[in-house]
């Protein structure tokens, strides 16, 4: 990187080299969820590559914070402009001097989920408590109907300790012969090791999913290790804190190469592979050769899962009958890696399963945007179409790629909602956690 931090590189605003290719064609502004529903956001074409002609290191228009930073606007722009990373920049340089306190606090998703966990049947009760909800907007910021995680008495790391030592004897020592003693000749891991990268929900929240995970992809005949990881910085670029994201992210990496250079990465948490793969670079200037490695080796899980069906590598005749129709909403940040709908492939594999897709762009909760209380109204608002579709086809079980989404979906229809790593496990009959609602 030739700045010397992710800051310095904002305040560069090198994506701005994109925004003469603008057509003022407003095909980004007919598709932002935010623009359709508040009057607060001039619009990303506006306080994109309108304003940024006049920025000179400055803001020009205060509504940009009103951008949720869903990518949508990059994604449909047919000139290859930067919209969404031009105003992510602008927003760090805009929040640089007088960042409030609860950006910094809801950006610490790992430390919450180390903290909750132990504490996890009280600290459900405190997180549902009304006025508890309601002192913390008035002294933190965020808003007291806002979607919250549900704390898990086991964490992910937890079960996998236990696991690893069950299945494989120990943990995963690189070039070294693992033993299959602990296995029936059938599983023995004749694809070879594989990475997990599980995210911070994935590790305290959204266990089942992990779980999941995992024993899809030992069912398929990977070792799966999982190394030592810490958080991968998205919560903190999202809120203009580039440097620490910077930090995070740059360490991860290195932390999931240790594992092995040049293994396959999977990961179910889909906005943070967002992050490894293509954000860090994009909007933050990191040009890191073990960011770019480790990037070019990282999956989405439903991805991963799909390119082995398309090389006849999956065992679909093992796959058990789910008679089931449920909404499936590819969340924005996946969307946002080109990779296109792998998880609706994935989940009409299964024998009597028919996804319905949501047709909405945004769930409105945008990583942490829908938490804060002067954007919890937008949030909502954009999210009712989506509440709605699920209402009509299934209203008990849907799915969806990324942990904060599935959280606000909850919130918004009371469905169960999981990812699609979940049901095809159900179908292969490995786990009994999550995909239980009702056809």
């Amino acid at each position: 990187m030739t700045h010397h931090t992710a800051l310095d590189y904002a305040k560069a605003n090198l994506a701005r080299t994109s925004l003469d290719q603008c057509l003022k064609c407003t095909i980004c502004e007919t598709q932002c969820p935010v623009l359709r529903v508040t009057p607060n956001f001039s619009g990303p074409k506006f306080v994109g590559p309108q304003a940024e002609r006049f920025r000179k290191g400055q803001s020009v228009d205060k509504s940009l914070d009103y951008c949720s930073g869903c990518s949508i606007c990059t994604t449909v722009c047919p000139q290859g402009v930067k919209i969404a990373e031009l105003n992510a920049q602008a927003r760090a340089v805009m929040k640089a001097d007088h960042m409030p306190v609860r950006d910094r606090l809801i950006t610490q998703t790992e430390l919450e989920g180390k903290l909750l966990t132990p504490l996890a049947p009280l600290a459900n009760a405190a997180l549902g408590n009304r006025p508890i909800r309601k002192l913390v907007q008035a002294l933190i910021g965020v808003h007291a109907d806002a979607p919250t995680p549900v704390a898990q008495s086991t964490s992910f790391l937890t079960w996998w300790r236990k696991h690893e030592k069950a299945v494989y004897g120990g943990p995963y020592v690189p070039h070294r012969t693992q033993s299959t003693r602990y296995l029936p000749a059938e599983a023995r891991w004749h694809r070879g090791p594989i990475v997990f990268f599980h995210g911070c929900a994935g590790a305290y929240f959204e266990v089942s999913t992990s779980i999941a995970t995992v024993e899809v992809l030992e069912y398929l005949g990977y070792r799966v290790i999982v190394p030592k990881q810490g958080c991968c910085g998205l919560a903190s670029q999202s809120n203009g804190l580039f440097n620490e994201a910077s930090r995070s992210v740059l360490q991860l990496a290195r932390q999931l190469q240790r594992a092995g250079k040049h293994l396959q990465i999977v990961s179910s948490s889909g906005s943070c592979a967002g992050m490894l793969r293509h954000e860090a670079r994009e909007i933050m200037g990191l040009n890191d050769a073990v960011l770019q490695d480790v990037g070019a080796h990282l999956f989405e899980t439903s991805e991963f899962i799909a390119h082995l069906m398309d090389e006849g590598e999956f065992p679909e005749a093992d796959l058990r009958p789910l008679n089931l129709t449920l909404t499936y909403h590819q969340p924005c940040q996946v969307k946002s890696q080109g990779i296109g709908k792998p998880a609706i492939q994935m989940l009409e594999t299964i024998p009597g399963v028919h996804v319905v897709e949501s047709g909405q762009p945004c769930c409105g909760i945008a990583g942490t945007y829908g938490l804060k209380k002067e954007k919890f109204a937008v949030a909502q608002a954009i999210g009712k179409p989506l509440f709605a579709k699920i209402k009509a086809v299934n209203p008990h079980l849907a799915a969806c790629d990324t942990e904060t989404c599935r959280w606000q979906i909850r919130k918004g229809t009371g469905a169960e909602v999981v990812h699609p790593i979940e049901i095809l496990a159900r179908a292969l009959g490995l786990t009994s956690q999550g995909a239980n609602g009702s056809p």
